[in-house]
């Protein structure tokens, strides 16, 4: 039995999540989201979380559409709580986009509440009509090293590079 500290408990009271039941949202939602202190704001550390069971809705087709999402990025004073941002994603199960709106939406769901340092989204859907589109979406704060990670970085995108290699995709 792992013994929670005060502060640990004090830490976590504010969190929604943790329930016995899981609620799952029918409507895409970024209120689903919630963060947590970064308890190393000094550091430059990256943070990697791969949903591979993202789906959203063509929205002339109402056909779902099927993808893997990385989402990279440097937290600055705030972290994502991992449970939330699993519903929030679940949230755009029945939400009718296309894959780049998606994608950037999400991008800019985690700016707003994060504001991290550097953040980059990854989406790689499944081909539908012989297609598949990889979509990419990046930010970064004003200090000039994450002004240049971004030009970097999206000068030198290519599909499978920050995200997995493209022989291990299908």
């Amino acid at each position: 039995m792992i013994k929670k500290s005060k502060s640990r408990t004090k830490e976590l009271q504010n969190f929604k999540l943790g329930s016995k039941s899981t609620n799952y949202p029918s409507t895409y939602s970024p209120k689903l989201l919630e963060a947590f202190d970064n308890k190393n704001p000094d550091k430059i550390a990256w943070t990697t979380f791969i949903c591979t069971e993202f789906t959203s809705l063509c929205p002339k087709t109402g056909q779902p559409d099927f993808a893997k999402v990385f989402i990279n990025y440097i937290a600055d004073k705030k972290m994502i709580e991992s449970k939330s941002l699993k519903l929030y994603l679940f949230s755009f199960r029945n939400h009718g986009d296309f894959h780049e709106d998606c994608i950037q939406t999400i991008c800019d769901d985690l700016i707003q509440i994060l504001n991290p340092k550097y953040i980059e989204v990854i989406g790689e859907f499944t081909p539908r009509g012989g297609i598949a589109i990889f979509p990419f979406a990046s930010n970064a704060n004003k200090e000039g090293q994450f002004q240049e990670l971004l030009k970097n970085r999206r000068l030198n995108y290519a599909p499978g590079k920050y995200s997995m290699e493209l022989t291990r995709l299908y």
